[in-house]
């Protein structure tokens, strides 16, 4: 954050990532208690107008000392089914933003609740085909983009390993392998000559993702909500394999995606070289394909960053908050062309 310019102050608060019985169990309560002076001075000294959280327990001080303070507050929550400390917090925030209706009513909570999606970055800014021209795609390559996000790619990582040559000869594949101990130069090397350009290993992309995702014809990934929403934005069908470690959060967004009928649902423990090459048959069939494109492409919301936007500034000057129906065209954005 200071890097980016952005001032940071921490609390004496920290994330409660385990469950371990420690010391950790007698101090989190002292650091809590800790934290609610800490708020309400850095409040009183900065004076904002709004205050924005994504929920959690180490936003619980700064929520609880804006509601003292009279500073409204705005909660975005990204997963279908919130955690225990977003269900707790969610009480202190002036109105709530989340991605899935059905989060709303998992809050339970009487704040205002708008379904804005997930903010992501520009998505319709980008050309398609320049894209595919800048990977170096051929107009009649298929593109099949593999990444894992920020969870475990391992499971992925070991299936495109199994399906190999035979998935090099389907699809040009982009391979976001993360930080596995150059597992994609080892695939890469063992593929016959003529199928080596059609691997292409990488163990980050960042923002040229977004790239990635312009010239894709199929995603193979994770459930994460960022994720997701930037698939549905550009209109994408998806083979999607849930985390298994994030107290089902994960399965559940891909629950929602798969029901829509943009995602093909694959659990973690299932997903190997075999699942990966049925999984394929997508980009055979066009009809599929294209139903599938639809769907995704009826999810996405482009505009979700506006919409969330406008509900922290009609929070920050006091003004009555937007009808839910404003908010969700604010959010469709506009449409980008099917491909």
């Amino acid at each position: 954050m200071p890097a980016a310019g952005y001032p940071l102050h921490l609390l004496a608060l920290r994330s409660l990532r385990s469950v371990e019985r420690n010391v950790h169990l007698v101090l989190d309560p002292i650091r809590l208690v800790l934290s609610l002076p800490q708020a309400l001075w850095l409040l009183l000294r900065r004076r904002p107008a709004a205050v924005f959280t994504t929920g959690g327990y180490v936003a619980i001080p700064v929520l609880i000392a804006a509601r003292v303070l009279g500073i409204p507050a705005l909660l975005w929550e990204g997963n279908v089914v919130p955690g225990r400390s977003v269900r707790a917090s969610a009480r202190f925030a002036s109105a709530i933003a989340v991605s899935f209706a059905e989060t709303c009513e998992a809050l339970s909570t009487p704040r205002p609740c708008f379904v804005t999606g997930t903010p992501i970055r520009d998505v319709l800014s980008i050309d398609r085909v320049v894209a595919r021209e800048r990977l170096g795609v051929g107009p009649s390559d298929r593109l099949v983009v593999v990444f894992g996000g920020s969870q475990a790619t391992r499971t992925l990582n070991d299936a495109v390993a199994a399906a190999m040559p035979e998935l090099a000869r389907r699809a040009v594949v982009l391979h976001v392998t993360g930080d596995d101990d150059g597992a994609g130069e080892a695939i890469k090397r063992a593929l016959p000559p003529e199928l080596a350009d059609r691997y292409r290993p990488i163990a980050f992309l960042g923002d040229d993702l977004l790239q990635a995702l312009a010239a894709a014809d199929l995603v193979v990934g994770r459930a994460g909500s960022s994720t997701l929403a930037e698939v549905t934005a550009f209109g994408l069908p998806m083979v999607v394999v849930p985390y298994p470690h994030a107290g089902a959060h994960q399965r559940r967004n891909a629950v929602e995606l798969a029901e829509a009928g943009a995602a093909r649902l694959v659990e973690n423990e299932a997903f190997d070289g075999p699942a990966l090459l049925a999984a394929l048959e997508i980009l055979g069939a066009p009809q599929a394909h294209v139903a599938m494109s639809a769907a995704a492409r009826a999810l996405g919301r482009p505009g979700s960053a506006d919409a969330v936007a406008e509900l922290l500034r009609s929070l920050a000057e006091r003004r009555p908050l937007p009808d839910p129906a404003e908010v969700a065209r604010i959010a469709a954005g506009p449409m980008r062309a099917a491909t």
